[in-house]
This record gives structure tokens, C-alpha cells and sequence, in this order.
């Protein structure tokens, strides 16, 4: 599309700004700017007041014991991720193919828990399995009680993703693999399924970023994954302040990288 039918296209969601309103915009953006940096220099002063700047604050970040000591817990962070996506994709594939079904017991099974754990929200349900199944007479481990609740919900996000990339489709791709003597399950295996998925490759990249920071509620269930970590570090040594910061340097990282990944998986498919 050239940058003409851009423009055109563009000038019918809304009216370009005149002289006067590109000033206008001009000028906010321009206080926009000096606020932030204003309310950024506030802050930064702060910190420095309060000695949150100070170079024993970040010392330890340098030594191996504290470096290992976060290692640690992001291979934690990574492993509740990679087993969370190990349960939640191909169960939320499965959801997905009950959603599709030509019968209606299996939509209405695969659509109630698709809408239950869409609505019940995520922290809710740690406290559930973290008090609840006690009182039932089933303890899981720490870990377990971490990974099954996010795998529960997310399988839920990943059917709705698969049932959506589905319905994307041409109808007639599965009509016309019909007609050649597939049965419906067939023709869903073999030439739906195959180029919805490729679609939504990004998409499930994405849905990784979101496990990726569901783990950092394993503080509910005293997992100690990476955040959970940092906190405990940052009490020990009273530097809250500078243990978040470096975790949260290393979940933008991460989740960027994954981003990234989306992206390009994106322009590849």
C-alpha cells in the first residue's frame, strides 16, 4: 500500500490538524516532555536523599553468592514457565477441538470451563489451592501449587486463541478437504489445524510472555522464584529498592526478548 492510500485511508478516521492544532500539539508534547522529566529528576533526587543511590546499595550485585542467588530463582521463574506452557497448550488445544465439536455436550463442558477460569481471576485461585485442597486432604508441593493454577487459566486464554485462529479461516479449506472424503476430524487435523496454528505462532509466543510474569506469584505459595527471591534479599540486606529494580531489569529483558521473538515470528509467517 503506497503512503498516498495511507494518508487517504488515515484522513477518514479522523481530520487533519490545521496549523493552529499542530502548534497545539506541539505544545503539549513539549510539556508533556518537560514534565516527565521534571517528575524523573524528582525522583532520582529522592532516591539520592535516601541513600538508595549509594554505592553499598549495589555493591552486592557484583559478588557470586547474590549473582547465584538470582540465578537461582530465574531458573525457577523459567522452569514454572516452561511447565505451564508444557500443560496449558496442548490442553487448551484439546478445549479448543471440544469448542469446535459438531456436538453439543462437548461445547457446552469445553465453553463452561473456558468461561469459568476466563473470569476467575488468577490470585484467586492460588489461595484456593493453597488453602482449599488442604482442607480436602490434598497438599501439593509449593511448586505444584504454582504451576497448575497458571496452566488452568492459560488454557483457557490458548483455547479461545486456537478457536479464534480457527474461525479465521476459510471456511472452504475444511469443506473442500470434506469433499475429497475426509471425515470432519480428519480435514481438522490435517488442513485446518496445520495453518491456524502457523498463524498463531506469535500469539503463543505472546501467551508466554504472560506465564512468564504469572510466576511472580509464586510469593502466594512461598515459591521462591525469582521475585520472591529479590524480595528476600532486599529485606536481609535492606535494599528493596535496588533488588526490584535489578529484577525488574531482568523480566524487561526477558519478556523483550520474547517479544522480539513474537515479531519476527510474525514477519516469517
Amino acid at each position: 500500500m503506497s503512503s498516498t492510500s495511507k494518508s487517504a485511508g488515515d484522513d477518514l478516521l479522523f481530520d487533519a490538524p490545521g496549523p493552529r492544532g499542530r502548534r497545539r500539539i506541539r505544545s503539549a508534547t513539549g510539556l508533556s516532555l518537560l514534565a516527565l522529566a521534571a517528575l524523573a529528576d524528582f525522583v532520582w533526587h529522592q532516591f539520592d536523599v535516601n541513600g538508595q543511590l549509594a554505592a553499598d546499595q549495589w555493591q552486592m550485585y557484583s559478588t557470586w553468592p547474590i549473582i547465584n542467588y538470582l540465578l537461582v530463582g530465574a531458573e525457577n521463574t523459567l522452569l514454572v514457565t516452561a511447565v505451564s506452557a508444557a500443560l496449558a497448550f496442548p490442553l487448551g488445544g484439546l478445549l479448543a477441538l471440544l469448542r469446535l465439536s459438531r456436538h453439543a455436550l462437548p461445547r457446552a463442558l469445553a465453553r463452561g470451563y473456558v468461561e469459568f477460569f476466563r473470569a476467575l481471576p488468577l490470585l484467586l485461585l492460588l489461595y484456593l489451592f493453597l488453602f482449599g485442597l488442604p482442607r480436602l486432604g490434598l497438599t501439593l508441593p509449593p511448586f505444584w501449587q504454582l504451576v497448575v493454577p497458571i496452566a488452568l487459566t492459560s488454557a483457557a486464554v490458548v483455547a479461545e486463541l486456537v478457536r479464534a485462529g480457527v474461525g479465521a479461516l476459510d471456511r472452504g479449506q475444511g469443506e473442500a478437504a470434506e469433499s475429497l472424503g475426509m471425515t470432519h476430524w480428519q480435514s481438522m487435523r490435517w488442513v485446518v489445524l496445520p495453518q491456524a496454528v502457523r498463524r498463531l505462532v506469535p500469539a503463543l509466543v505472546s501467551q508466554l510472555v504472560r506465564l512468564l510474569k504469572d510466576s511472580a506469584l509464586g510469593y502466594v505459595v512461598s515459591y521462591l522464584e525469582l521475585l520472591h527471591r529479590s524480595q528476600v534479599l532486599g529485606e536481609y540486606y535492606h535494599t528493596v529498592l535496588s533488588s526490584y529494580l535489578v529484577v525488574a531489569a531482568v523480566f524487561i529483558l526477558v519478556n523483550a526478548s520474547l517479544s522480539k521473538t513474537a515479531s519476527w515470528l510474525e514477519r516469517r509467517v
